[in-house]
Parts: C-alpha cells; sequence; structure tokens
C-alpha cells in the first residue's frame, strides 16, 4: 500500500456554481486548493484528478429518471421548474450542471477506489460530501450524492462493513436514506438539532430499517448554541464506541465547515480548532478501527473566505501526514489573492485562538440536566442497545 494520500482535484469542479449570490459559492473551493498549495502541502501527497462518474457509477445510487432529469436541466436550465428539487431556490439549474456533478462525484468514487485498492492510505475531496441528494431529487445544493456513492463503489469492490461519519451542521439525510436497508454501512450524524436547522430530520430516533437494519444510523442532534467543548465532547462520546463495535473495512468522513460560529446559514458555535480536533480524532479512529483506510469527503460551509480554506487545508495536511499547526500565519500570498479575487480580508492564523481544545470524557459521567448531555444520552439510548453496546 502507497504511504503516500492522494488529494482528488480537477480544477473544474469549481464549475458547480448556482450562480451570483447563491451560498454555495465555488471560490471556497479554489480558495482552499490555493492554500493547500501555499503551505506545500501538495507536494507532500499525490494530486489526481478523477474521471466523471459515469451514468452506471450515478445509478448505484440515483435512479435513473432522475439523472436523466438532470442531463434535461443541464442542456436547458430554463426548463427546469422544480421537478426532481431541480430549478428551485437552493438548487438552481445551470448549464453544465450534470458534468460537474458527475465530476465531484467522480472524485470521491476516485478517492474510494485507490483506498480501496492500496494506492493510497488516505484519500480528500473536499469539493466533495454533498450529502443531500437523494436517490430520486436535488436536495439542499446538492445534485449528486458523491459520498454516497463513494461507498456504493466501496460495496460494489466488495466492502462488508463501511463507516460513514457526518459532522456538517446538517443532517447527513442522502446518505443515511441511500443505506436506511443496508447493515453493511453505519451512517453516524452530528448536527444541529431538526427542530432549528434543514433539512429537519436526524432525530435520534431515526436507527436504520426495520429488521434490517436496525441500528445502523445513529443520530447526534445538537442544541443550537453548542461550542467547542460540546461539540468534541458529543463526538468522543458516541463514534468511538460504535466504530469500535462495528469494525469497518473503511471509514468515510463528512467535514461540513459549517458548524462555524461565523457561517451564516447555522446556529451552532464551533470554532476551527475543534473542527481540527475532531479531524484528527478521524484520522485517528481510521488507523485505529480500519486498517487506516479513510476517504474524507468536504460539504457545507459558507463563510467562505475566513473559515473553509484553512478548515478544509487542516484536513489535507491532517490525512498527508504534515498537519499544519494551529498558531501558523497564512502566507502572505494567499491573503492577497483572497483579496484581489474577493475583495475581502483574509484571516492571519490557522486558528482562531482555541487550541488546543478543551473537553470533558463521557466516561467521567454526565449532567442530565445538560442539553448537551441530553442530546448525547438521547443518540446512545436510541442505537446503542441494537448493537448490544450499553447506553
Amino acid at each position: 500500500m502507497s504511504g503516500r494520500a492522494q488529494l482528488m482535484w480537477d480544477e473544474a469542479v469549481t464549475g458547480y456554481d448556482f450562480g451570483p449570490g447563491h451560498p454555495m459559492d465555488p471560490v471556497r473551493l479554489g480558495l482552499t486548493r490555493s492554500l493547500v498549495g501555499a503551505f506545500g502541502l501538495d507536494r507532500e501527497l499525490d494530486v489526481v484528478a478523477a474521471k466523471r462518474a459515469g451514468d452506471s457509477t450515478l445509478r448505484l445510487v440515483h435512479r435513473e429518471d432522475y439523472v436523466a432529469a438532470v442531463k434535461a436541466a443541464s442542456a436547458d436550465p430554463g426548463s427546469a421548474r422544480g421537478e426532481y428539487g431541480l430549478g428551485t431556490e437552493d438548487d438552481p439549474a445551470f448549464a453544465g450542471m450534470h458534468e460537474v456533478s458527475a465530476l465531484i462525484a467522480g472524485q470521491s468514487v476516485g478517492a474510494a477506489e485507490a483506498v480501496w485498492r492500496g494506492e493510497a492510505l488516505h484519500a480528500v475531496n473536499f469539493a466533495g460530501g454533498l450529502h443531500h441528494a437523494m436517490p430520486g431529487g436535488a436536495s439542499g445544493f446538492c445534485i449528486y450524492n458523491d459520498a454516497a456513492l463513494a461507498i456504493a463503489r466501496l460495496l460494489e469492490l466488495g466492502a462488508e462493513r463501511v463507516a460513514y461519519v457526518d459532522v456538517d451542521v446538517h443532517h447527513g439525510d442522502g446518505v443515511q436514506a441511500a443505506f436506511w436497508d443496508d447493515p453493511r454501512v453505519l451512517t453516524i450524524s452530528l448536527h444541529e438539532h431538526p427542530r432549528t436547522l434543514f433539512p429537519q430530520t436526524g432525530w435520534p430516533e431515526e436507527t436504520g430499517a426495520g429488521d434490517v437494519a436496525e441500528g445502523s444510523a445513529a443520530n447526534v442532534a445538537l442544541p443550537a448554541g453548542t461550542g467547542d467543548a460540546g461539540w468534541v465532547r458529543a463526538f468522543h462520546a458516541v463514534v468511538p464506541e460504535l466504530l469500535a463495535e462495528f469494525r469497518p473495512q473503511v471509514l468515510v468522513t463528512q467535514h461540513g465547515a459549517d458548524t462555524h460560529f461565523e457561517d451564516p446559514l447555522a446556529h451552532l458555535a464551533v470554532s476551527l480548532d475543534a473542527q481540527r480536533a475532531v479531524q484528527v480524532a478521524c484520522h485517528e479512529l481510521a488507523h485505529e478501527y480500519a486498517g487506516g483506510r479513510w476517504v474524507a469527503l468536504g460539504g457545507g460551509g459558507y463563510a467562505v473566505v475566513d473559515v473553509v480554506p484553512r478548515s478544509w487545508t487542516h484536513l489535507v495536511g491532517i490525512a498527508a501526514g504534515r498537519p499544519v499547526a494551529p498558531e501558523s500565519l497564512v502566507p502572505e500570498s494567499w491573503r492577497q489573492e483572497v483579496y484581489a479575487r474577493t475583495r475581502q480580508l483574509a484571516p492571519g492564523r490557522m486558528t482562531d485562538g482555541r487550541w488546543p481544545v478543551g473537553w470533558k470524557e463521557w466516561e467521567s459521567g454526565y449532567d442530565p440536566a445538560d442539553r448537551l448531555d441530553q442530546a448525547v444520552l438521547a443518540a446512545r439510548r436510541a442505537v446503542f442497545p441494537l448493537r448490544g453496546l450499553l447506553a
């Protein structure tokens, strides 16, 4: 197995562009790639451009009629009027939409193939993590569900146990839906409570389909306002025990940066430093429970200058085996590029000043009156007994 990690990148993914004023500004992808280069991380791993996902690959998750609808809307954006979720405010149709969405999916599928075949131990596609797309429709800025397609490809290649951990502020509903009745896939999502945030799913009681896959989905619904200590505590109170029991052959993780306190679309209060702490934890868990096989994806994140590029550059550094120290100065060349492209001032350091992140281990006790602990308890009580674990 190659010791080097892979960064999946094709400049054409920046064509995933819903238009001016849409929160999913593709500048976040270009700026992340530039910051990765400014730190020299692209010399520490193999930068690979995978081919676009073809129809047979897309159909591993998506219905044939939906793929046809995306192609039609891509060729004639004006024809999309809300059918299949296309042509909506969240998912406006644009020319070339099918091609660039399939390209992003192809990067995640390529990452999964490289890790499964031993060509790389870790692979990152920060353009991916489009976890809301459903088998039969677009949703939440997501056209094709690259995360689900990567997992489906792993299963097609012979994987018997794949774990998916999603720490985006929004519930990983599309991935959960794709494998709701498949016990070979364990999906774990930590997200803001569905009472206060799209897509209004991800309740603790959602644990997988009946007798077939009960206990294969876990959901930690966090109260709005949750900060660093609570977020990291919740992650460690749920994820490691489930992975230890499940023993995945591959760990797929989604690292939406929209948990950040500066994100305009949600209500958690997590810092860049806590995001980095969880990225480090995912890397360690991949080595502890999945033989090191780790596919790491991006996701949401709408503070496109201050947060997203720094968060995902940390992710790339961790995967490459050359983590960027939080106290590092942001390279001046990148700050100048940010101003030239956005007329915004870039942050000066790779930290929000909260490193190291302090948090209290679950094993040291919990407070049944605390809202964060109540959320953790609800998740553990819903799914742990179904997997033979003590809640």
